[in-house]
């Protein structure tokens, strides 16, 4: 990961990325991952001359619990698009340490195929805490990838913690990956979830496992019947693959595309990038408003005291967010 000192030149940064420069982005993805307030000032910059660049390419989500294996799923699915001509990103989200704030950004060692491919950029980056298992700067990287020339961007989510529904605010598709043998794992998959998924793909279906994928296929298929989809242009198939033998990989690819064409067509995808752009900004002007929790001096030395104060019970969680509010306002 390329370290910066000081902002680069706007305008050669911008021109380096659109040129396909692949140590330039990666040293504007530091840029917009920094939380000094001149990095902050030059991202935000860099973003807004690249935008007219961005746009083009095919947004997937995937998400799924660890060892569903997702990155085995990407690596076939990335070396499938770039032996097709297309240039592939991939956006792997590693989970931090709540204790230390580390991760393992083990990625790269996952997606060997890809790792070594020229067409294809891995981008492992953690999670720091970040509600969806989405990285806090994951969407600003998405349009730096889309403005260097990649056409297919691949979010891969940790799959566990709160929620994974940030990741549907920023792709195109969004793909939940299961393995075979519903009953439990049904049960187990978040509503919200599979609410949310344009498509269903039960993965290790291959050997002794082929059987039960059918039969677990069937099963998320009823149970998607049940539940209501946010889009009225399409109906989230479920398919079976085994991403360790390459069985079924062109088949998901083609039904994305099919849900790209269907969404566009009707003027949806257009729509839902709007509504996407707009939930970022909020999400932006958020996490500036808490900026000055984080870096305040007397704001940080005042938390724990009235943390204590409401854990303890002797403060009122409301009064407590008006004195904070008010420390902000002053």
């Amino acid at each position: 990961m390329a370290a910066l000192s000081s902002p680069p030149d706007g305008a050669q940064f911008a021109q380096a990325i659109r040129a396909g420069d692949r140590t330039m982005l990666s040293r504007a993805i530091t840029l917009v991952e920094s939380k000094r307030a001149d990095h902050r000032r030059a991202a935000a910059a860099l973003t807004q001359a690249l935008l007219p660049a961005t746009g083009k390419a095919v947004r997937v989500g995937i998400t799924g619990a660890p060892g569903v294996g997702k990155s085995t799923l990407i690596d076939a699915l990335g070396s499938l698009l770039t032996r097709s001509g297309r240039k592939v990103a991939v956006l792997a989200v590693d989970p931090s340490s709540r204790r230390t704030g580390g991760s393992i950004l083990a990625d790269k060692t996952r997606m060997a195929h890809l790792a070594n491919d020229a067409n294809a950029f891995i981008r492992p980056s953690p999670t720091s805490g970040t509600l969806g298992g989405v990285a806090a700067k994951t969407r600003e990287t998405l349009l730096l990838c889309e403005a260097a020339g990649y056409d297919v961007v691949l979010v891969e989510t940790v799959g566990v913690g709160q929620s994974e529904l940030a990741v549907a605010d920023m792709t195109d598709f969004f793909l939940v990956l299961v393995l075979p043998g519903a009953g439990d794992e049904l049960q187990a998959l978040k509503k919200g979830v599979v609410e949310l998924a344009d498509m269903i793909a039960v993965n290790k279906a291959d050997g002794d496992n082929a059987a039960r994928a059918k039969a677990a296929a069937a099963e998320y298929e009823a149970a998607l019947h049940i539940l209501s989809h946010p889009s009225p242009n399409w109906t989230p198939p479920v398919v079976t693959c085994s991403a360790l033998k390459g069985n079924g990989i062109e088949a998901l690819w083609t039904k994305i595309l099919d849900h790209r064409e269907r969404l566009t067509r009707a003027g949806e995808l257009a729509a839902r990038r709007g509504e996407q752009q707009v939930k970022w900004m909020w999400a932006m002007l958020e996490e500036r408003l808490f900026a000055p929790l984080r870096s305040d001096r007397t704001l940080k030395a005042e938390l724990p005291r009235i943390e204590a104060e409401v854990a303890a019970g002797r403060l009122a969680a409301a009064e407590a967010a008006e004195r904070l509010a008010a420390m902000l306002e002053r």
